[in-house]
């Protein structure tokens, strides 16, 4: 079962996150998802299988400047990630649709999204779903 994911479910999301980005924090997190979770201009949607949590797609509207948009705000997928024994099921479409289905009932007329260069899971998600690719860059960084 689908649903747009509420605060009573961040625990089942913060575990969800952190299989994605094993990387951060908890602490930091339960912080961005308190947040987002009460957001007007976010939705997180998850599916939820025998009381478990096992995938989840987080959207928001982009105000500022999205690569190949031309109109704003910008529906954006940010993240999405389903548990290994779900995979090839079509949940990550079907949370795909859902974000879509909200940001277009935000007025939005475009929906984008980005992945890692060498994500190549991921591109061929985006690839599949209808996404159409709209550049590729590089980021640096340097100490000053």
């Amino acid at each position: 079962m689908i649903k747009k994911m509420q605060l009573s479910d961040l625990e089942g999301l913060l575990d969800l996150a952190m299989e994605l980005w094993p990387d951060n924090r908890r602490e930091q997190l339960v912080v961005m998802y308190t947040r987002l979770l009460q957001a007007e201009d976010a939705a997180i949607f998850g599916l939820m299988e025998n009381g478990r949590w096992d995938a989840f797609a987080q959207c928001q509207l982009r105000r500022d400047y999205v690569q190949g948009c031309t109109t704003s705000p910008v529906g954006y997928l940010e993240g999405v990630y389903v548990r290994e024994r779900m995979q090839g099921q079509g949940v990550a479409r079907a949370l795909l649709n859902r974000c879509q289905a909200w940001a277009k009932a935000q007025g939005c007329s475009e929906f984008a999204s980005d992945c890692e260069l060498g994500n190549v899971d991921s591109y061929r998600f985006h690839m599949a779903t209808g996404f159409l690719e709209a550049g590729r860059i590089i980021c640096f960084v340097k100490p000053l």
